[in-house]
């Protein structure tokens, strides 16, 4: 099981390869929102703004916030680690039930390019 340490790296190694997007990607990257990560094994969330073309201001909280973000992940620790590793597909990850998106239909869509 993924630590908190490494769900963190994990965030850290995806948006600074979000700096990096070129193309739809890049588009993708640039959008304002606000962006919850939660880790379900860990009984974590990773909160914070996609903005600038990375994640910014992101903390930790315990359990669920009650503020919903804009963009709302929800995975394993291990399914993050691997997703950001490139060693899970994001769209099998998503067919199969392992990670859950909750966003509008057109940040879902633009967001498609980044994962």
């Amino acid at each position: 099981m993924a630590t908190v340490e490494e769900c963190r790296s994990a965030l850290d190694r995806f948006s600074a390869g979000l700096a990096r997007a070129e193309g739809d990607a890049k588009a993708a990257a640039a959008l304002d929102r606000s962006l919850s990560c939660r880790i379900t094994d860990l009984d974590i969330t990773f909160t914070g703004r996609l903005a600038d073309g990375g994640i910014q201001d992101v903390i930790e909280v315990p359990g669920t916030p009650v503020d919903k973000a804009q963009i709302r992940l929800s995975m394993t620790g291990d399914d993050l680690v691997a997703l950001v590793a490139g060693e899970l597909s994001f769209a099998k990850a998503w067919a199969a039930g392992r990670v859950k998106v909750q966003a509008s239909l057109r940040d879902a869509l633009r967001l498609r390019s980044l994962l």
